[in-house]
């Protein structure tokens, strides 16, 4: 039985300490095995958010790790970030992606002009606390076996997509020793496998679980929940069950 959540700690050079409550840290330590639910590029909006949190309570999610653009887009930044900052007050990790990054600076000159004008918008719609949330959290939170983070672990402030497994490969490399690897960032979910050569891509089945011992190294972008872009509109998230150590992809209406 592996203890994911044993060392919590930012990596050198990615960013502020990890976004982490007072408590939260000994909840952590406390979990022995678990099922850990897994959601990106939620882009403020609400309704995805809400329907994946509930459909992951319904399978027995005990934790929650949200992988970065918790805004940006959508409708709700307000509401969703007061929602994933609630989650953190219990326990749950958050790292912060490019559009929470360019919302606090204020700054998107390196977004196409739909993202800018949705940066600029959502920066007027949150409060000094909710901006500050953003702020403060981490690039990457490295934890025991796992690596957490919005884009690659290779440069994780630079923004880079892993797309392909080249691309994979040099977030493999990045991301040390740590046996699963959680990132978002490309708006579809993909799992690669570390191979003899370049890893080994796999395009998940909706709701199969898909065994991924830890003595092998996994990639995983979790897909969107907020705003999927593989031709399937329904929400997308993941869960990590660390007793049996399966990964399952699912997809909510």
């Amino acid at each position: 039985r592996f203890r994911p959540f044993r060392v919590l700690s930012a990596v050198p050079g990615c960013g502020n300490r990890p976004h982490l409550p007072s408590g939260s840290r000994r909840a952590l330590l406390s979990a022995a095995g678990m099922k850990l639910a897994l959601l990106a590029d939620i882009h403020a909006n609400l309704e995805a958010l809400v329907a994946c949190l509930g459909h992951a309570r319904e399978q027995g999610a005990e934790k929650h790790a949200f992988l970065g653009d918790l805004v940006g887009y959508g409708a709700d930044p307000g509401a969703v970030v007061d929602l994933v900052a609630s989650h953190v007050e219990k326990g749950a990790i958050a790292v912060r992606g490019n559009h929470d990054d360019a919302t606090v600076a204020g700054e998107s000159e390196f977004m196409h002009q739909a993202a800018g004008k949705a940066i600029a918008w959502t920066r007027a719609r949150l409060g000094e606390a909710q901006r500050a949330f953003l702020a403060g959290l981490p690039l990457v939170v490295r934890d025991g076996p796992l690596f957490l983070v919005h884009a690659s672990p290779e440069t994780p402030g630079e923004w880079v997509y892993v797309t392909d497994p080249l691309r994979a490969s040099h977030a493999f490399a990045a991301a040390g020793q740590a046996s699963w690897v959680f990132c978002g960032h490309v708006h579809e979910p993909v799992l690669y496998t570390a191979g003899t050569a370049r890893p080994v891509p796999f395009r998940p089945v909706p709701g199969v679980a898909i065994p991924v011992p830890p003595r092998r190294r996994w990639l995983a972008v979790v897909g969107s929940t907020g705003q999927p872009r593989d031709g399937n509109t329904a929400a997308c998230y993941a869960m990590l069950d660390t007793d049996r150590a399966t990964l399952t992809f699912f997809r909510v209406p």
